[in-house]
């Protein structure tokens, strides 16, 4: 093989479409545009999504999604975090004044992330399947909180 001789492929070199050349060029007086509308004009165009004044296809369509206003409420406690607390019986409040939950939450959540070996008792605050093992293996226990 020599450089002289290498080609492209077999129709993968196109020539330019000319157009506005004339009638025998078959893209001549309109060039492909068609007759009259605003795309067949220069400058003629409009943004992206807009149907000529008919409500857009992105605002037909119904929006999705949700997203709840109390996912904030619930605070989530590492079960390492229980074990650092020096009081044996644990509720939001006590989470709160150790920092562990912000003071906006209105409930706690214990999962299982670290060890617990000291005997608590967890007062109005649920728990994972794991974590709830963990404390009750420890010798803890869980109970609802008190009705105000």
């Amino acid at each position: 093989m020599d450089l002289n001789t290498i080609k492209p492929a077999e129709g993968s070199k196109k020539n330019r479409r000319r157009v506005g050349r004339g009638i025998g060029s078959g893209l001549g007086k309109t060039a492909g545009r068609g007759h009259k509308g605003q795309k067949s004009r220069s400058g003629g165009f409009h943004k992206v999504g807009f149907e000529g004044g008919q409500m857009p296809l992105q605002r037909r369509l119904p929006k999705r999604g949700f997203i709840s206003l109390t996912r904030n409420d619930t605070a989530q406690v590492r079960l390492s975090e229980l074990a650092k607390l020096p009081v044996d019986t644990i509720d939001l409040l006590a989470l709160k004044q150790a920092g562990f939950v912000p003071h906006a939450a209105l409930a706690a959540k214990v999962f299982l992330s670290g060890k617990i070996e000291k005997k608590v008792t967890l007062v109005g605050i649920t728990a994972t399947k794991g974590a709830k093992a963990a404390v009750e293996a420890a010798g803890g226990s869980f109970q609802d909180a008190p009705q105000k």
